[in-house]
């Protein structure tokens, strides 16, 4: 160890110090949902924070060891970032030695014109972006940066701020971009192990990089009061009586039990349990 560099130490400690954490499970994750298949040609689109960049690291470290042939392109899109927060993707990027390609938008300045849903309008204008420029480079998916604690925490919001029960997939396939999927190779990782990596490697990404919000600050912010950090704050609350509170809900939505559903929608179409009683 004493005669590695920084770099190499952080690419040891993904399958090493933290392999039970985020190795076991990230290529779990990959082989249970068959996430990755030969030949594929994968986007991995990095924002600029702790999850996007390890799941760059991870991926390359798949496509070194890995016996499935794919290709990666490690894909910055730049919305409109200050200067500070862009140069912080840069720096890291050459530091954990990730050869990315960085493609500019306006998507912040046209989000900050409007007053309605600036948020969803984002959300859906980067994901576009993405699958657009992803497509041009003869890609056929993107990969997205989401973790098992973003699945729970979406899953309960749904149930207990719009009256739904939605699960975030491992994949979908696009209705916009016709033969192109979004995958998340991180979907078995908890945040908990990517901010244990992060802080054993004394590493640093940015956080919150909106113009539009005034809670944030630059680099590694807890993010300011918002739906999803209050479900983070209940779920905090309750690992203290019982740890693997976050596992019991995400392993709970691997198996749902339709036997007792009260009603389910199935291609658009509502059914309900008295259907069949």
């Amino acid at each position: 160890m004493k005669n590695l560099s920084d770099l190499q130490k952080i690419e040891r400690s993904t399958h090493k110090k933290f392999r039970r954490e985020l190795w076991r499970p990230f290529v779990a994750g990959i082989q249970q949902y068959e996430l990755i298949k030969p030949g594929d040609k994968i986007a991995v689109c990095i924002s600029g924070g702790k999850d996007s960049m390890l799941m760059a690291k991870l991926m390359q470290q798949l496509h070194r060891y890995s016996e499935i042939p794919f290709e990666a392109v490690y894909m910055v899109m730049n919305p409109g970032y200050n200067e500070i927060n862009f140069q912080k993707v840069v720096t890291n990027a050459a530091f954990l030695d990730i050869p990315i390609k960085v493609y500019d938008s306006d998507i912040f300045e046209v989000v900050s014109k409007t007053d309605r849903s600036p948020c969803y309008l984002c959300a859906r204008m980067r994901r576009g972006f993405l699958y657009a420029t992803a497509q041009k480079l003869g890609c056929n998916k993107i990969a997205l940066g989401h973790h098992k604690s973003d699945v729970v925490e979406t899953t309960l919001m749904g149930m207990l701020y719009g009256a739904q029960f939605q699960i975030m997939l491992p994949k979908l396939k696009s209705q916009n971009f016709e033969g192109m999927e979004l995958i998340r190779p991180m979907y078995c990782i908890s945040e908990e192990a990517i901010v244990a990596w992060k802080r054993y490697n004394n590493l640093s990404f940015i956080q919150c990089a909106c113009p539009l919000s005034e809670n944030c600050n630059i680099f590694d912010a807890s993010g300011g009061s918002s739906t999803r950090q209050t479900v983070k704050a209940l779920l905090s609350q309750l690992k203290k009586d019982n740890k693997d509170v976050e596992k019991s809900v995400f392993n709970s939505l691997q198996m749902l039990n339709l036997d007792t559903a009260i009603g389910y929608k199935l291609n658009g179409v509502e059914h309900s349990f008295l259907e069949g009683f």
